[in-house]
């Protein structure tokens, strides 16, 4: 199958379809997103559709899926409009997929994995997370074109341990250890290529450090 075109796309398989089209954009971000409702009850699950908005102001996205179902993390933010977004390392990477299974307890309890409550921030961070940030709810935004969602949150705070962060502000995510997801449930460590300079017309980039 070294082609495929849109008159192709009702063929396939709808599992083959969805996994197929989840890979085709690369390796993702993964994320544990904690909340909690208005009750109290908190919430953890996983994301891998988180992307950078901006950093003046400092600025989070995360895309939802179309809210036709009950979609506990989404429903939160909407009704607490305070969220946390922490990375997942190879020690909890089975309990942070776990967390994505229907629990109707707490995924917290459900998994093993430890709330933690940090500057007086109303949503729970995950304690066994290193790099971890929370964010106010800043906008919503519909997709027209399929009923997704994507949220945008304003960071309010973070936490990076200063072993991985260089003096220019890069964060080198390797040395942390953040696993990244390809598709739906494949998960892998990193190992970086180079990080190269700004390019500019006829100065080739240089290796940075």
């Amino acid at each position: 199958m070294p082609e495929l075109h849109g008159k192709d796309w009702e063929k396939l398989d709808g599992m083959f379809r969805r996994n197929f089209f989840n890979s085709l954009t690369g390796f993702k971000s993964l994320c544990l997103i904690g909340t909690q409702n208005a009750g109290g009850k908190t919430n953890l699950a996983p994301f891998t559709q988180v992307i950078h908005i901006g950093a003046n102001p400092p600025l989070t996205g995360i895309l939802f899926r179309p809210h036709t179902v009950q979609r506990d993390t989404l429903e939160n933010i909407l009704e607490t409009k305070a969220f946390t977004l922490n990375q997942v390392r190879p020690e909890f990477v089975h309990e942070a997929h776990y967390s994505a299974a229907s629990w109707e307890i707490s995924e917290f309890e459900g998994t093993g994995l430890q709330e933690e409550y940090l500057f007086g921030f109303p949503a729970p961070f995950v304690k066994e997370s290193h790099i971890k940030w929370a964010c106010s709810l800043q906008e919503r935004l519909d997709v027209q074109s399929n009923g997704t969602i994507l949220i945008v949150g304003l960071v309010e705070h973070v936490i990076v341990p200063d072993a991985y962060v260089g003096a220019d502000g890069f964060i080198d995510l390797e040395a942390a250890e953040t696993v990244t997801a390809s598709g739906l449930d494949a998960y892998h460590r990193t190992q970086r290529l180079s990080r190269l300079s700004y390019p500019k017309p006829g100065k080739p980039p240089e290796i940075l450090p």
